[in-house]
């Protein structure tokens, strides 16, 4: 018999109804899996002392015959940047260790008012800033296809639990890449939707204009109702149109955002070309395009990035310097080097350059690129004092605004590597068909690492 945890989302939430087997068996056997692996994978950092509970109530309302929604009686983790009401909210620093939330974030709340599960929390890397930080009390979440190697951040614990069969859905954010580029990563699921999509508030911020709430996943399908369950306002669900062809789309590839850069993986430039293939053999039109280049939108992203993160830490900065790690006090330096006139000429930036992307996806309904240009690196890089740069193709994205999907694409020694496609604000519709056509085609997402 398939073990409960192992079941995809619309699989238990049909076996639930059916009565095949309760929240609390299936509870239970996600807490038996995270009792064997999270010593391995470090991806959780607290479990719920009521989860059981909250799987008997769940029990109880599907008992009634009501339909609460997909996510009745189903365990999902939540990065310790996210408020969940009694649980830890210590955004992985010992600035705020002792902080227990009072409340739900409202994506919380929606998913809890459905009967999920919040079965716990997961790690960031501290404040969602730089990582992996050895020195932090908590060690940092390891990769499950390899625990010598990163997760990538700083949704790290959310992507390490999803690869690591733990939950099939965690909650992450995403300011510059955090859900995408973890994803990539660990060869999982990450959507970013479009701004505002998903209430940013009872999530720590790190830079508002560019925060993201979202889902980290095992399927593209699964990410699409997660985002549908924590939307707030007239928004068309991103599920609305999973399982239909994509005959017919026009893809606009970016192969030069990263094939030129001399960091890139020459495995990735292959997968990305075969996944342009397959997506071709679905009916899709693909044509090679050359977007705005990438450099000055992640320079005018990291002036109003580093500068608003610097003003919601001054506070913390002057009570609790000696308590954030080295790496994030590095991170917050940067912003005090930021003047007004900086953010100003960022903000004007972002303003031409988001137009610029808008009409250079004119006559395409995608675009096509990289998540990141490598597979994760390993730990040992990040021994030393110097600053260690993963290369990525997100934030530029983070900055428009726009949805951004991250999904698996191949590997390369044994070590994922994921393809991201990107849409026009509120077309998480038409980015998830995509995916899921994508992920249909391929086995890519079907491949577990063996734990």
């Amino acid at each position: 018999m398939t073990n409960p945890a192992d079941l995809s989302l619309p699989e238990a939430a049909a076996a639930l109804r059916a009565r095949t087997f309760t929240s609390r068996a299936l509870t239970d056997a996600v807490l038996d899996r995270i009792a064997a692996r999270n010593p391995t994978l470090h991806a959780f950092t607290h479990i719920a002392a009521d989860a059981l509970a909250q799987a008997d109530r769940a029990d109880a309302l599907l008992a009634t015959g009501e339909n609460p929604g997909p996510f009745c009686g189903i365990p999902i983790a939540v990065k310790d940047l996210i408020d969940v009401a009694g649980q830890p909210a210590t955004s992985g620093s010992l600035v705020l260790q002792d902080r227990i939330a009072e409340t739900d974030a409202p994506a919380i709340a929606r998913l809890r008012a459905q009967g999920a599960v919040l079965i716990g929390k997961v790690a960031t890397y501290e404040f969602a800033m730089v990582g992996p930080d050895l020195t932090l009390p908590d060690p940092p979440a390891r990769n499950p296809w390899n625990p010598a190697h990163i997760t990538g951040g700083s949704s790290s614990g959310s992507a390490a639990a999803v690869a690591g069969g733990l939950v099939r859905l965690a909650i992450g954010t995403d300011t510059g890449g955090s859900i995408r580029s973890p994803a990539a990563y660990c060869g999982c699921v990450g959507l970013k939707p479009t701004y505002e999509r998903v209430s940013r508030a009872g999530a720590f911020p790190l830079s508002s204009s560019l925060d993201h709430t979202g889902p980290l996943a095992a399927t593209v399908e699964e990410a699409a109702f997660a985002l549908d369950a924590m939307s707030e306002g007239d928004w068309r669900p991103a599920s609305a149109r999973i399982g239909q062809p994509i005959t017919g789309l026009k893809i606009a590839y970016a192969r030069d955002w990263f094939a030129d850069d001399p960091q890139v993986s020459p495995a990735l430039i292959k997968a990305m070309d075969e996944a342009a293939s397959t997506l071709s053999l679905l009916g899709v039109q693909i044509t090679l395009v050359t977007l705005p280049d990438y450099a000055p939108y992640e320079a005018a992203a990291s002036v109003i990035l580093h500068a608003e993160a610097l003003d919601e830490h001054r506070a913390l900065i002057r009570d609790h310097a000696t308590d954030y790690g080295r790496p994030t006090l590095q991170c917050l330096a940067f912003g005090a080097a930021i003047d007004a006139e900086d953010v100003a000429k960022a903000r004007e930036a972002q303003t031409r350059l988001t137009a610029e992307m808008f009409a250079a996806m004119d006559g395409h309904d995608l675009i096509l690129t990289a998540t990141t240009l490598t597979p994760a690196l390993p730990f040992l890089a990040f021994d030393g004092e110097k600053a260690v740069w993963t290369p990525m193709r997100t934030i530029a994205f983070n900055l428009t605004g726009q949805p951004a999907l991250s999904l698996p694409a191949g590997f390369e020694d044994g070590l994922p590597l994921g393809l991201q496609l990107i849409a026009r604000n509120g077309d998480e519709d038409l980015l998830c068909r995509t995916g899921h056509a994508f992920e249909r085609a391929t086995d890519h997402s079907v491949q577990r690492p063996a734990l």
